[in-house]
């Protein structure tokens, strides 16, 4: 398995409330108990410049905040955390687990935020040094019961509304349908079900 998934740059991704820190956690866990040398990292986030720019974009204070901006935003920090973190890591041979990519911002701000799909890929290719990872698992649910497990106090994005959340659904399944490597599982499951098929599709899927 070290040897099959060394280099390996693996997302998982989807709806806010689909479960993805847990599966995250989970899988980073499995792997190590296979001998398996991981990186594990958040999009945005995990570069100083990085946090500060999730704070911006999280924080419900900024209303005001357009599409556009947001847009902008997200690509800067990951800019960032590929130059300081991933590609790093790839360079030594680990397995990089990512929680959140490029999908997100294909499903969030190209689809349901109406900025377009095609201006997204277009502002990823100029500016990213690489655009897709190896593999990218959506955890899929809906919408209800995504709100329910957000037990807490909603940042900016995720209490832009149900309608909003609905199209960002729409928007991850519509990615898996175009890019290969792209899986979709059901992720209103229990949570042992769901790292079952986490497990089964990095398994089974060919890293050609």
């Amino acid at each position: 398995m070290n040897e099959r998934l060394a280099g390996k740059f693996i997302v998982i991704d989807g709806p806010d409330g689909c479960g993805k820190s847990s599966q995250v956690k989970l899988l980073i866990e499995w792997l190590n108990a296979q001998g398996v040398s991981t990186a594990r990292f958040r999009d945005p986030g995990d570069t100083p410049i990085g946090e500060k720019i999730r704070e911006i974009l999280l924080n419900p204070e900024h209303l005001s905040m357009c599409t556009e901006t947001e847009v902008l935003l997200y690509m800067s920090a990951r800019i960032q955390l590929w130059l300081e973190k991933i590609a790093p890591a790839l360079k030594d041979n680990k397995c990089v687990i990512l929680d959140r990519w490029l999908s997100s911002t294909y499903a969030y701000q190209g689809w349901a935020g109406g900025f377009g799909v095609d201006k997204i890929m277009k502002l990823a290719n100029d500016c990213l040094e690489r655009v897709w990872p190896d593999l990218t698992i959506i955890l899929d649910v809906d919408t209800k019961t995504a709100s329910k497990r957000l037990n807490r106090e909603l940042d900016r994005m995720e209490a832009k509304g149900d309608i909003y959340h609905s199209k960002v659904r729409a928007g991850f399944l519509k990615f898996a349908e175009e890019h290969e490597n792209a899986f979709v599982i059901d992720a209103s499951q229990e949570i042992d079900n769901v790292h079952e098929n986490v497990l089964r599709i990095i398994g089974e899927v060919s890293f050609s």
